[in-house]
């Protein structure tokens, strides 16, 4: 996803989304999920993998996954079009690797489509945990907790299993930054690219529009409340 600081431009009429000058970055609940699944491997001994669909720009990104300690990565050679486009190749992938957890991000932070993972559970027919903010592993059994309007519920399910992962699952101040030896060891751990699979997206985007402006603001003197009050009823006419 584009770094949150990045200038959001667009291009072909507000119809496609201008990708110049634009740095990306791991989208932060799919970062909280991959730190989460470094527990795994360090405490239980798992092997995680990072996958994606995109271009070769969005290697950079896979490699940062892998600087900070995913044994191997795997790049769908194809746009990430629409969420349901995403979420068949990605399923593809998962099923002939056999994964038996599968922990993406609730949903991305720049179109918050939030469809990917649930579709996934769907297409390889695997229990679905969405809004995740604890997740416990033991054997072919899991226990997670996910966030629900005023609290939280906890489930138990079986694997093989897919989440939908948020903070909570990892705080921010666990959150791994990659250091020269993990920089230099994800050199040489594999990054695979594959071909996608046929598939046609079942949206396209019609035209995109900025926010507003925001408008002017007036100062006031904090000792001037007659001037305040003559603003707040006469021009905002809030009072």
């Amino acid at each position: 996803m584009p770094d949150t600081t990045s200038k959001i431009n667009f291009a072909d009429n507000d119809t496609t989304f201008d990708t110049n000058g634009v740095q990306f970055v791991i989208n932060p609940n799919d970062e909280f999920g991959l730190t989460r699944a470094m527990w795994f491997k360090e405490k239980q001994g798992a092997k995680v993998t990072v996958i994606n669909v995109g271009g070769a720009e969005t290697e950079p990104t896979l490699r940062k996954a892998l600087a900070i300690g995913a044994d191997t990565a795997i790049r769908v050679n194809t746009v990430a079009t629409d969420g349901f486009t995403v979420a068949k190749q990605l399923a593809d992938v998962i099923n002939k690797g056999g994964y038996d957890l599968v922990i993406a991000g609730r949903e991305s932070i720049d179109y918050n489509g939030g469809m990917v993972p649930g579709m996934i559970a769907g297409l390889i027919n695997a229990n679905f945990v969405n809004n995740c903010i604890s997740l416990e592993i033991d054997g072919n059994n899991a226990t997670a907790a996910r966030e629900i309007d005023g609290g939280k519920e906890t489930v138990s399910t079986i694997l093989p299993l897919v989440i939908g992962g948020q903070k909570g699952l990892v705080e921010e101040s666990d959150l791994k930054i990659p250091n020269m030896r993990g920089i230099m060891m994800a050199r040489k751990k594999p990054l695979t690219v594959i071909e996608p699979i046929e598939s046609a997206a079942e949206t396209t985007s019609v035209k995109f529009e900025k926010p507003a402006e925001k408008g002017a603001v007036t100062l006031v003197n904090a000792d001037n409340l007659d001037e305040l009050v003559n603003l707040l009823h006469n021009e905002a006419k809030v009072i």
